[in-house]
């Protein structure tokens, strides 16, 4: 199995509009972030975990040229806003098959009603298959895929695991029993946005801590903000099994 980090960084992405941060200016391409992404490939299957903002540059910047779906975590615009560049893909092979949670589901409905909805179908609209997903296991292409339910602030959000593998964003809360889910992993990527404590993010510590906890054999920080700090200093902080994801980085499993 292999993992793409798409993109690494938290809503705004890194450099930030009108910022001056040090970080925003930082020659280190590992300091430059597109929105939060993953591609999951196994055998000659290949999904993507979220469809943000920078889709369409994340696919192209990767050399994708085939994608047999797209699993969403939640439906946040950092997550979701990049719909309308499923098109190349749906001109190539037909619907996209979607999985995501029912609330989802009927948010793109609303938001993206001329894919998701017969009635105000556009021309050359892009068409999707929709899987509704609960915090029960579903198939990819003969593959288990487990959800792992948490919380984002107030909102429900899933993280998914593959096998040994496990992605994470947007975690807040968690409760014992999906931390559970957690146990046993070579690879857990989840989200760190900064030092600073944040209401419906977890900070780099609490990261840490659960990392400590559930104890895969490596763990990537992902949905990183600006907050955080340079990579090269951050990465000397962190403890030997844990490291920071970068655009562009690739894992196998």
């Amino acid at each position: 199995m292999k993992i793409t980090f798409l993109g690494t960084g938290t809503s705004q992405g890194i450099p930030v509009i009108n910022n001056t941060h040090p970080v925003c200016f930082s020659k280190d391409f590992k300091d430059k972030r597109l929105r939060s992404s993953i591609a999951v490939e196994w055998d000659d299957f290949r999904y993507i975990i979220d469809c943000g903002p920078d889709f369409r540059y994340q696919m192209l910047r990767a050399n994708i040229q085939k994608i047999n779906g797209i699993v969403f975590t939640h439906e946040h615009s950092d997550h979701s806003a990049g719909m309308d560049d499923i098109r190349p893909f749906f001109f190539d092979m037909g619907p996209i098959p979607v999985y995501a949670h029912k609330r989802v589901l009927e948010n793109f409905t609303k938001r993206f009603d001329y894919i998701f909805s017969d009635e105000n179908k556009y021309p050359g609209a892009p068409s999707v298959i929709q899987h509704e997903i609960s915090n029960e296991s579903f198939e990819l292409n003969g593959l288990k895929v487990t959800p792992v339910d948490f919380l984002h602030g107030n909102l429900q959000v899933f993280g998914f695991r593959f096998k040994d593998f496990c992605y994470i964003t947007d975690l807040k809360t968690i409760s014992q029993e999906e931390k559970e889910k957690l146990k046993g992993l070579k690879v857990l990527v989840i989200n760190a946005l900064q030092k600073e404590k944040h209401f419906t993010h977890l900070n780099l510590e609490e990261a840490l801590e659960i990392i400590k906890e559930v104890k895969p054999e490596r763990a990537y920080l992902t949905h990183i903000s600006h907050k955080l700090g340079f990579h090269e200093e951050v990465e000397k902080e962190l403890p030997e099994n844990v490291f920071l994801a970068y655009d562009g980085l690739e894992v196998e499993i």
